[in-house]
């Protein structure tokens, strides 16, 4: 529904601000519940969390056929964040349990493939179903296919009593204090919140800016939404394998610049080739960095015996980036110009890298506390 929510809300009616209110209220109810269920699922196990939320994700989903106006979509939007903040976290915390010592990046890699893959195929098969029949025909495959995971997961996940011989949750997960004052922790909640922004700039607004500047069609701007998600997953796996044997912190610093440079792209857009190629790049910025984040999450989180509070950290960073580019871009719409939008994603992005850069100059306590404690 990415290609189709921003053009179906504007045609309700909604101004930039609204616009951004849709978008950002599923990042802002998600927010509020990821460290809860993170937390929880470290406790409790990763099972009942993930099958409960598709269950959520798919009633949910298919409520927006009842909206009549902006406010409900809204409404429905924050219901929904409830709903996907027990499943992504949970989820790559339940990979982070299973992942070998030293394949990290790798196994993360392949998880991420899944998940950005469907997300790159998402937009398009919405654009091709609003195109052909209507946009409540995108809103019921997407109930059903949510349907089809909480069957999958329902009947192939391990059970709790089997979950715990798989994954390595013996003692107590440690304290948010640790996690908290870590400066390597902080980095990679910097960095994920700054990506993150420029997703919520371009899956707010860039339809918009296709549709509005370009006439684009539904299944146009799916493509072109598709193609940056797509080349990002697709580099998940080779990137992944580079995480476990390179300089993680140099993967994202450069998957950060080239991020940053893709987001210009939008900003000088004069015609549709423009909107590719920097879509493409922005998406290979997210491929090369993002398994050499995850990976040092994963990291972190055997270190502490936290893994689900540091996925739900890491996915907090996420949904807050997300939700701030979202109102950024949907005020700088209102009071200035389309394109000032984009700009700004450039500068958080490249700030982000900064930030991140001289975050991580410096052991992360988790080190210092293991140096410590061998000395």
């Amino acid at each position: 529904m990415v290609p189709l929510l921003p053009i179906y809300a504007h045609d309700l009616g909604a101004s930039g601000f609204y616009v951004a209110a849709i978008f950002g209220s599923f990042s802002l109810s998600r927010t509020i519940f990821l460290p809860y269920f993170g937390r929880m699922s470290d406790k409790k196990g990763r099972k009942i969390f993930i099958v409960t939320g598709l269950f959520v994700y798919t009633i949910i989903s298919i409520t927006f056929l009842a909206a009549e106006n902006v406010n409900h979509l809204i409404i429905i939007r924050l219901l929904q964040g409830v709903g996907s903040a027990m499943i992504m976290p949970v989820s790559q915390a339940y990979i982070g349990d299973i992942a070998p010592p030293g394949k990290e990046g790798f196994v993360m890699g392949c998880f991420n493939l899944s998940a950005f893959m469907g997300l790159s195929l998402g937009p398009l098969i919405g654009g091709l179903l609003n195109d052909r029949f209507s946009i409540n025909a995108s809103f019921l495959s997407m109930g059903a296919l949510a349907g089809i995971a909480f069957l999958v997961s329902l009947f192939w996940l391990p059970s709790a009593k089997n979950e715990k011989k798989i994954c390595r949750r013996e003692k107590v997960p440690g304290s948010w204090n640790v996690l908290l004052r870590d400066r390597q922790m902080a980095g990679l909640f910097i960095y994920r919140f700054s990506y993150a922004s420029c997703i919520g700039i371009a899956w707010g607004f860039l339809p918009l800016l296709a549709d509005l500047e370009f006439n684009l069609t539904s299944s146009a701007i799916g493509f072109l939404l598709m193609l940056g998600t797509a080349v990002s997953g697709v580099a998940h796996i080779p990137m992944g394998y580079m995480a476990d044997r390179i300089d993680k912190r140099l993967m994202i610093v450069t998957g950060g610049l080239l991020a940053a440079t893709g987001f210009f792209f939008f900003v000088k857009a004069n015609n549709v080739n423009n909107l590719i190629l920097g879509n493409i790049i922005f998406g290979l910025g997210g491929g090369i960095s993002t398994p050499a984040i995850m990976a040092e999450a994963i990291k972190k989180g055997n270190i502490t015996n936290a893994m689900g509070s540091v996925m739900g950290l890491i996915t907090m960073a996420h949904s807050l980036g997300m939700f701030a580019g979202a109102f950024i871009a949907g005020i700088i719409m209102d009071f200035s110009s389309l394109n000032y939008a984009f700009f700004t994603g450039t500068c958080i992005m490249a700030g982000g890298v900064i930030l991140f850069y001289l975050s991580t100059l410096q052991k992360s306590t988790f080190q210092k506390s293991t140096l410590q404690k061998k000395s």
